[in-house]
């Protein structure tokens, strides 16, 4: 799945500075969980990247599913 983002407009959703997302983007790709470049952000390994985020992804997630329903994302 790809999505058109900016690393600025990225930093502005998350409420850092964009070298923080360079730098957390870097990591994630040299560790084989995302690809990026150009305004392009891939996941290329899902489990792996779940297994690395906080643990309150899980709790986030169960809560949009309760209030929108499922949603399937293709990997």
């Amino acid at each position: 799945m790809q999505s058109l983002l900016t690393q600025e407009s990225l930093s502005y959703m998350l409420g850092v500075h964009r070298p923080a997302v360079t730098l957390a983007a870097g990591i994630l790709q040299k560790s084989g969980y995302i690809g990026y470049g150009r305004g392009k952000i891939s996941i290329t390994n899902r489990p792996g990247l779940e297994s690395v985020s906080c643990s309150c992804y899980q709790s986030v997630r169960d809560s949009f599913e309760m209030l929108v329903g499922a949603v399937t994302v293709p990997i």
